[in-house]
Parts: C-alpha cells; structure tokens; sequence
C-alpha cells in the first residue's frame, strides 16, 4: 500500500480509501485529520456498536500507512443521564435515573462507577483488535469548563437554535418498516432520548409555547437532570431552576458552574467544532430527517463556526439465534463475547470487508466453521493476488503500529481443532498429539493458538449438548451380544489391525479398510459398490459403540482421540 498519498493507480480502492480520502479534503492537506467516535457507556456495548469504534480506527489506519498525521478521538458520553433499570439490576437503582453515569455506582462493585463497568470490556477488546484511541471523558471535560465558552455561546443564542430545532422537529424520526429489529430498538431509544434532551422549558416561553433551552443543569440537591428553567440573567449568566424530583429551586452560574451540559442536538455539533473534527461514522438513528447529524449540519457552521464532518452511515449488525434488543436492555453479544471464538484478525475482517451501510449479521453457530474456512482460503489468495477483497484482509490483519496482529503459527483448520475439542474434553495436550498426527506438525501447543483456545471455547459454548459427543464410559454389552456375523468379522479385523501408537494416516487406513478385508481385498484397493454399503454399516457401528450415536466426528480422529485401550475396551476386547 503507498505511503505519503493516496494508493496508486491501479491499486485497489475500498470504503475505506474513499473515507480517508473524504476526511483529507475537509481537513486540508498537509493538516492534522481528526477522525472521531463517540458512546454512552450505559449499558454493554454490542457488536452493533462495534462499528461505531472501528470504521473510524480503519480510516485512519489508511491515513498512517499514507503519513498523513492523524488521531483517533473517541469521547465517552458518561455524563449523559442514566435512564433506566436493565434486568438482574436491583430495583432500588432506580433512585439514581437522571444522574450523570460516572455518578451512578456500579452494582457489581467492580468498577468506581456505572460507566466504568461498561467502558472497561469494550477497552480491553479494543486493545485486542489493536483500536488505539486517543480517549476523553464527556465528565471530565464538562466539569472542568472546557467547554464553557461555547456553554455560553449556545445560551445566548438559543433562539437561533430554536429555530433551527423547530424546522427540524416537523420531521419526526421513526423505526421504519424496513429496519433491523436491532435498528428499530436503538432508533427508538436515539428518539426517544433527543426528545427527552430537548424537553427543558426556557423562561422566554409561555406554556402554551414551549421554546426549548440548550443547557441542562444536574440539580445540586439530588443530582439529576430532571429540572425545568424557570430563569435566565443575561448579565450575571445565572440559571434559575425547579427540580421535580426532589422539589429544589436551584441556580448555577455558567460562567463558573460546570454542573450541566448542552442536550444532545447541540452537543454534538459543538463537539465537531471544539476538537475540529474531520471525519465521524453514525448510525441510520442519527441521519434521518430531523434527527441529529441533519440539525448539527445547520448549527455548527451557524453557531459554532465548523463544518459538519464528513462521514459514513453503518448499518446495524444481527446476531443470529439472538434476540435484537437496544444495548441499554442488555443480553446482546459483545465484542468480548465474539473473541472468545474468533482471532482478532477475524472480528476485525467482518466489519471492514462490507461497506458500512451493509447490514449482516454474526452467527456463533455452525457457521462459524465455515468463516474459518473462508479465512484461511483469502489469506492464501492474498499471498497471491491484489484485490478488494485481499485489500480487506491485508488491513485486517495488521495495524499501523502495532503491525501483525496474532495468528497461530500453524494455521490448523477450526473444523478439525472444534473436532477433536470436542472427543477430547478439551485436552490441549491430546489435541496438540491428535493435530500432530493430522499432519499439522507444531513444536508446542503454542504454535496452535490463539485459534485452539477459542476453537476449545466454541464447543463448549456454541455447541448444543445434543449435538456434542459423548463418548461411552462402558461398553454396551447387549449390543455386543447380538452382533451380526459381519460385524463381528468386522470388529476382529479392526482391532487386529488397529495400530497401538499409529499415526492419523494409520487408523484412517484401518477405518476404511477393515470392509475391503472382510471382501477379500486389500487395505489399498479401490472399494466396490459392496464395499461401500458394508462401510457405512460398519460406521455406524462403530459410532453406537464407542460414543451411542450414529454418527459424530470423522471416525479416524475419534479412534486417535480415544486412544487404543479405550477403543478395545469399549469394543469388547
């Protein structure tokens, strides 16, 4: 990939490439580019959200391999309210909605507040997908009084911003017929949140015409947001307000007081403008009509003096066999959930080969084999070949400073390492013999991982017991006791033949061979139609008398994995 510019010609261009392209026109060459991100870490941060953090990390990825200078801001929007109780919290934390999350204690008592119990696993899987950020606390910077001039900026002209709002409030924002279940959960709760950020009362208005006031103080008394503006001086900057929760009447100086912040619909365009933002991706919920990309597009040139950053909108991600639910309610994967079975590169690989606008979803199941499958297969076309598609992998793989993430060092496929995880009850040790015999020779079990671990993991999380493989503690004597002559013939000349420390190639050559035996040919000889009718019985045999099925994993890695005791034992010897 060039470096100092743009791609060359003739190189393959992506979403990416075109992002970072966008986000150096807005910047201006030759000047620092600003890519952002922003969450609210109320709840866990699934994998939907995930794209929030890592489309911007991809663009500037692209910008660092061009030397263009560039960070990667990622604000924590901690000091928004906490709105409700998810399930399994104690119902008496319900005294704490309306309070800033870093105010809310953490329930668990693992973390110094809400907010750090659920920004603390979203950081540590980042690290693991190598997303360096240049991280801020909405918290922090507000109660500092970073942000005070333009608190006060966005104060005295709020009528400029009502009118703005106004506009835009006609064109209300809804789920849509044609969105996610997991996108309609989250734009109900994106609308439902701006609206609520919206509804404070201004002193200039009438009851009976409510003009909304871009600044909410938390109420000094309890804590919460839940206030309404009965006053504002324009001399002495001094907000008057009523609290209904606890019936305070309050004031706050905002040109020292540092005890609110704006609502949403403004924050976020006053943002932009403070740390001069160049480039930030946002969810469909944030650029319909009359919701807040549209609004902040008018009011950060008009009030705040920036042009709204250029960006991408991404589609929301499914989780097949979950149920869709916002991140507030809980229960969805999380990145964390996803590398317990997937190598970082992989995770990583899923949300940059697509376009953001395209949906997909993440299936834990069966097809998770498959997407190992299809991974192993692009890394050896990308050690030949130059395409979109190995342009995907290449920026999957590797980041800009960290350089190649970790892959094993002997690539086993996850279908035979799931496999043999499976028999051997998760023995690194016997699956490290097993996947040596398999002619996957390794000089220890770390040259097997990460994908061993999580090949180990998926079997015992993903896999439904009714379909793991429970192998027999003691032979099934009646069955034995009324074998056929064939099958008695059969198992004579397996356990005769069954070498005692045989390699993977050996006992394949017995498994298939014992039928071909017992018909008079040899171990080497093509099967006949016969041999091959009398091949599937013997199967089947030996599957209900080793592990009470009719089938499982592929016999040869089953009788390696079990060794040879047990198999004559559990065969009758």
């Amino acid at each position: 990939m060039a470096r100092g510019g743009r791609q060359g010609q003739g190189e393959p261009i992506d979403w990416v490439t075109r992002a970072a392209d966008d986000a150096v026109r807005h910047a201006g060459e030759g000047n620092l580019v600003t890519v952002a991100s922003g969450a609210s870490p109320s709840g866990p941060i699934h994998l939907g959200n995930l794209r929030e953090f890592i489309t911007p990390h991809f663009v500037a990825e692209e910008l660092r391999r061009r030397g263009v200078p560039v960070r990667h801001l990622h604000s924590w929007d901690d000091f928004d309210r906490f709105r409700k109780v998810p399930a399994g919290v104690p119902a008496e934390w319900a005294d704490h909605i309306g309070r800033p999350l870093t105010a809310v204690p953490d329930p668990w008592e693992c973390h110094a507040s809400w907010a750090e119990h659920f920004k603390a696993p979203l950081q540590d899987a980042l690290r693991e997908l190598g997303v360096e950020m240049e991280e801020i606390s909405q918290t922090e910077m507000y109660t500092s009084g970073a942000y005070r001039r333009q608190v006060l900026e966005a104060v005295a002209r709020r009528d400029d911003i009502e009118a703005v709002l106004a506009r835009h409030r006609t064109k209300k924002v809804s789920a849509g017929d044609d969105a996610s279940a997991q996108e309609a959960a989250d734009l109900a709760d994106s609308v439902a949140n701006e609206d609520a950020d919206e509804a404070t009362t201004s002193p200039d208005s009438s009851p009976d015409s409510i003009v909304r006031f871009p600044y909410r103080p938390y109420c000094r008394e309890c804590g919460r947001d839940t206030v309404t503006t009965t006053a504002y001086d324009e001399a002495t900057t001094t907000l008057s307000y009523t609290c209904a929760s606890c019936g305070h009447d309050g004031t706050t100086d905002l040109s020292s007081d540092n005890d609110g912040k704006l609502v949403w619909k403004v924050d976020w365009p006053m943002r932009w403008a403070y740390e001069k933002v160049n480039f930030e991706p946002a969810g469909r919920d944030h650029m319909t009509p009359g919701s807040s990309y549209t609004v902040g597009t008018e009011i950060a040139p008009s009030i705040f003096d920036w042009r709204a950053p250029a960006r991408v909108i991404y589609a929301f991600v499914g989780f097949a066999g979950v149920q869709k639910m916002s991140s507030s309610a809980g229960g969805v994967p999380t990145a964390t959930d996803a590398l317990r079975i997937l190598e970082a590169p992989m995770l990583r690989w899923l949300y940059v080969r697509r376009a953001p606008t395209q949906a997909f979803d993440i299936d834990f199941g069966p097809a998770i084999v498959r997407l190992y499958d299809e991974w192993d297969a692009l890394g050896r076309k990308a050690a030949e070949k130059s395409d979109v598609a190995t342009l995907a992998w290449h920026r999957a793989c590797e980041t800009a400073s960290a350089g190649r993430l970790p892959t094993p060092a002997v690539p086993v496929p996850f279908r035979t390492l799931s496999s043999v995880a499976d028999v051997t009850a998760g023995s690194a040790e016997l699956i490290s013999r097993i996947v040596e015999s398999s002619g996957f020779p390794h000089d220890s079990v770390a040259d097997l991982e990460p994908r061993l671990s999580k090949a180990m993991q998926w079997t015992v999380e993903h896999v439904p017991a009714d379909e793991r493989t429970t192998v027999r503690e003691t032979p099934d004597t009646e069955r034995l006791a009324r074998l056929s002559e064939d099958e008695e013939l059969w198992l004579r000349i397996f356990l005769d033949r069954l070498p005692e420390d045989g390699d993977l190639d050996a006992v394949t050559s017995v498994v298939y061979g014992v039928p071909k035996v017992a018909r008079g040919l040899g171990f080497e000889d093509a099967p006949t139609h016969e041999v091959k009718a009398d091949q599937k019985d013997f199967f089947r045999l030996l599957y209900h008398l080793l592990v009470d099925a009719d089938r499982g994993p592929r016999l040869p890695t089953l009788v390696l994995a079990l060794g040879p005791a047990k198999v004559r034992r559990l065969l009758g010897a």
